[in-house]
């Protein structure tokens, strides 16, 4: 039975020491075009990977392996998700001018950061000369409450990684 001299159990501070695990839905993307700055507001960042391709050889009289032979990088797609914008949006006009109207094609080199609680990049990603290749409308459906949304699917020349 506890005496009334007893303290009640402290509780266990964090230790400042221990790696902190990053969260998945605190990001940022900014575009170097300073006009598209305030269009950089997304719900949803995909296609950050690469990967190397690789070409199988098969040497004559060699039946215990196949060689990989490396023919370079291929980046999927960068998917960027947000609510419909405003028509008067920079970025919305970006992608309607590369997909109604064709060329001359001006691409845009955009940067996609994953933050810290305290607001600090932890991981970053350049993704250079980006243009739009797709640009989707969700599906309109009377019988839901939900934000209309669009995806824009961006192809570049390449893929970086900052830190």
């Amino acid at each position: 039975m506890p005496t009334a001299k007893q303290e009640a159990p402290k509780e266990e501070e964090p230790d400042p020491y221990a790696p902190s695990l990053p969260v998945a839905f605190f990001f940022k993307v900014v575009f170097q075009d300073t006009k598209l700055a305030p269009d950089a507001s997304f719900q949803e960042v995909s296609g950050l990977s690469s990967e190397l391709e690789t070409e199988e050889v098969i040497e004559g009289g060699e039946n215990t392996y196949v060689q990989r032979l490396p023919k370079g990088v291929k980046h999927p797609l960068l998917e960027l998700k947000r609510g419909i914008a405003p028509d008067t949006s920079e970025l919305m006009l970006w992608c309607r001018e590369t997909m109604e109207w064709g060329f001359p094609l001006k691409t845009k080199s955009l940067n996609v950061y994953l933050m810290n609680e305290k607001q600090d990049p932890l991981r970053g990603w350049a993704f250079v000369d980006a243009y739009p290749v797709k640009w989707e409308f969700e599906a309109f459906n009377s019988t839901k409450n939900e934000v209309a949304i669009e995806k824009i699917a961006l192809s570049y020349t390449y893929l970086q990684r900052l830190f």
